[in-house]
Formats: structure tokens, C-alpha cells, sequence
């Protein structure tokens, strides 16, 4: 591998491409455990680079791995029952479609119901921050484990299956092949009355006026560690550093401990003090203390500007 030197270092190309360009990279590795085929949607956040692909197919036991740029932002989720018209050609799913008429979502995100990963790397303090929400509703167990990071790391999801115990008004119900009819999502609250106190809006838009209501305590009771409603935030972000992530679609408990360790994201101690709160789509400043930078984002960080200064850029 060819290097470049300095009076006081030499640093491989591929590493001064990396610091000049400022890219450092995460990976998602997504896997379908389900009994049936599962479409990822992939939604980048305002402001953040895109990734590779917006959507894709992923059948029963498949995996694939996507890479994301540093300081990325956004969503993933899974789309189910999905089909091309033959007659117009287009792609519909019936959960989570993004309404792009393809596969690709390109920029377009759930429609609700639809379980949903969210995640802010490289953020405050360098942390990543991850989160499963059901705010948005409910359509498919999904787990996230991180992989090789620092820090607490710990997994979080939603294991149980929630849309056959789904409440009666929150229920979203289609016709089977057999003639019948099954519970394929579950609503969120205000998706189903559209009311501010179930909404978080108007005078409900604080978090000392919205609090959970008998609905987001059905999914809280189902998934402590997943957001119920938007100010759900003390039991439901997560952080690490410099990790990768896999997230899985239907993990199964032996999975899930392979995976983890054996911790179950559903019983484990909540890990508080490396939590910051998230309220609705914005960050609430009153976080807790977060930890300093590591040692080797220093470093990195000194090499970038001693490249830069050789480089007459800095």
C-alpha cells in the first residue's frame, strides 16, 4: 500500500483519503428472519449524504450489509406484503410503502403503521445515537444489536409480536388468499384518532402536557425499551461509539442471544447515564453528561490537520 510521509509521520493513502475527505464509515447489516419476505425502506436524513440504496428485497433468511458516511442520519424500517401490479407496473407494499412505486423508496418515507430504526451517528460527543420507535405504529418485530463499538451498546427492539393482541381500534386488518382476514399492523393512537392529546401537538406539545396515554402503554408493557409516544425518551435512546449495527427483521430468541450475548433487550437493566433524550425531532438540552471523545478520534483528528497544513489547506 502506498504511503505519504511527513518530517514526523507516514500514513497509508487509503487513511489520508479517509482524513482529507473526512469520511469514516458505519455499516448496517440487515437480516430477514421472518417466515416471509421482507423490503427495507432507507431514508436518509435532511442534511445527510445518501446511501447506496433507498430500498430493497430481502427474502426469508437473507442478509445484506450497507455502508453509511460519517455523521449519517436517518431510518430504516421494513416494508411487508408487497406487490408490482401487473396491469400498471407499480410497487405497492401493504405495510410501511413509501408510495414511490418502486422498490427504491428514493426519499420517501413510512407510511404508518411501520416499526422504525433510527439513528444519529457520529453526534454529540461523538456517540451514536439509536433508538426502535413505535410512535409511528407497529408492523414487524425488529431488533438492534450494535457490533464492536465502546460504550454501553446496548441492544434495543421490539421482539413481541404486537399486531394479533393489537387493540380492536387500532388494528389494521386485510383480506387472506384463504378468504379471511388477519391483523397486519397495529395504529398508533394518533394515527387512529388524530387528536392532539394522542398526537403530541397544540396545547399537548411539551413534555409536561403529552404523557403516555392507555394506547402507547399497550406497546410500552409489550416493548420497554422501544419509544410508545414522542416524549418517550428516558427509557428508549440508546448510544455507542465507533460501532456497526446489525438489525434484525422477526429475531428470534436464539438469535437474538447469539447476537447479544444472551442479553435480552426487553429485560435488561437500562443503561441511563449514557442516554441523552430526544424529544419528537429535536434534542432536548437538558441530556446527561456525555462522555469525552476517545483517545483515537484525537489522534485522528491531529493527523487530519497535520495532513491539511502539509497539503497548504489548512
Amino acid at each position: 500500500m502506498a504511503t505519504f510521509c511527513t518530517m514526523l509521520i507516514c500514513i497509508p493513502s487509503l487513511l489520508l483519503s479517509l482524513l482529507v475527505s473526512g469520511v469514516l464509515s458505519a455499516s448496517f447489516t440487515f437480516t430477514n428472519n421472518c417466515a416471509y419476505t421482507v423490503w427495507p425502506g432507507l431514508l436518509s436524513g435532511a442534511g445527510t449524504a445518501p446511501l447506496e440504496t433507498t430500498g430493497f428485497v430481502l427474502n426469508q433468511g437473507e442478509s445484506q450489509t450497507i455502508t453509511a458516511p460519517q455523521s449519517w442520519s436517518g431510518r430504516f424500517w421494513g416494508r411487508t406484503l408487497c406487490a408490482t401490479n401487473s396491469t400498471t407496473g407499480q410497487f405497492t407494499c401493504g405495510t410501511g410503502d413509501c408510495g414511490s412505486g418502486t422498490v427504491q423508496c428514493s426519499g420517501s418515507g413510512a407510511a404508518p403503521p411501520a416499526t422504525l430504526a433510527e439513528f444519529t451517528l457520529d453526534g454529540s460527543g461523538g456517540m451514536d445515537f439509536y433508538d426502535v420507535s413505535l410512535v409511528d405504529g407497529y408492523n414487524l418485530p425488529l431488533l438492534i444489536v450494535p457490533q464492536g463499538g465502546t460504550g454501553t451498546c446496548s441492544s434495543t427492539g421490539c421482539l413481541a409480536d404486537l399486531n394479533s393482541a393489537c387493540p380492536t381500534s387500532l388494528k389494521v386488518v386485510q383480506d387472506t388468499n384463504e378468504g379471511s382476514s388477519e391483523s397486519v399492523a397495529c395504529k398508533s393512537a394518533c394515527e387512529a384518532f388524530d387528536t392532539p392529546e394522542y398526537c403530541c401537538s397544540g396545547e399537548y406539545g411539551s413534555p409536561s402536557t403529552c404523557k403516555p396515554s392507555s394506547y402507547s402503554q399497550y406497546f410500552k408493557n409489550a416493548c420497554p425499551r422501544a419509544y410508545s409516544y414522542a416524549y418517550d425518551d428516558a427509557t428508549s435512546t440508546f448510544t455507542c461509539t465507533d460501532a456497526s449495527y446489525t438489525i434484525t427483521f422477526c429475531p428470534s430468541t436464539t438469535s437474538e442471544k447469539s447476537t447479544s450475548g444472551g442479553e435480552n433487550p426487553e429485560a435488561a437493566p437500562l443503561a441511563s447515564n449514557t442516554m441523552v433524550y430526544f424529544g419528537a425531532n429535536q434534542t432536548n438540552s437538558a441530556s446527561h453528561a456525555l462522555t469525552r471523545v476517545p483517545l483515537h478520534r484525537f489522534i485522528v483528528t491531529i493527523l487530519a490537520f497535520s495532513v491539511l497544513a502539509l497539503l497548504g489547506l489548512f
